[in-house]
């Protein structure tokens, strides 16, 4: 009698753990980080012709079948302007 007992109190104890890490899953699943948004609104808006600059080398890198040239300042300097846009807003959502 006293094992049924103790085997119906870990069944539900253990059921209840479950539950409970179903529900933190969910709770991670729905968080967003704002920093992501953020950047990309700093790229689309702030850093556009940035962007343009870097679309183009990485267009004549990609035609070329031999090249040497590679697209490393305009990575650089459009991260740069994305980084120094966004980090004034993203500080703003730590808590």
């Amino acid at each position: 009698m006293a094992a049924e007992v103790a085997s119906k109190i870990i069944d539900r104890v253990s059921l209840k753990a479950q539950e409970d890490e179903d529900e933190e899953e969910e709770d991670e699943e729905d968080l967003i980080d704002p920093a992501t948004e953020i950047k990309e609104k700093c790229a689309e808006d702030h850093c556009a012709s940035l962007k343009a600059r870097l679309d183009t080398c990485n267009e004549r890198v990609t035609s070329k079948s031999k090249t040497a040239e590679t697209c490393f300042e305009e990575i650089l300097d459009f991260y740069h302007c994305v980084d120094h846009c966004a980090s004034e807003q993203i500080f703003k959502h730590v808590k």
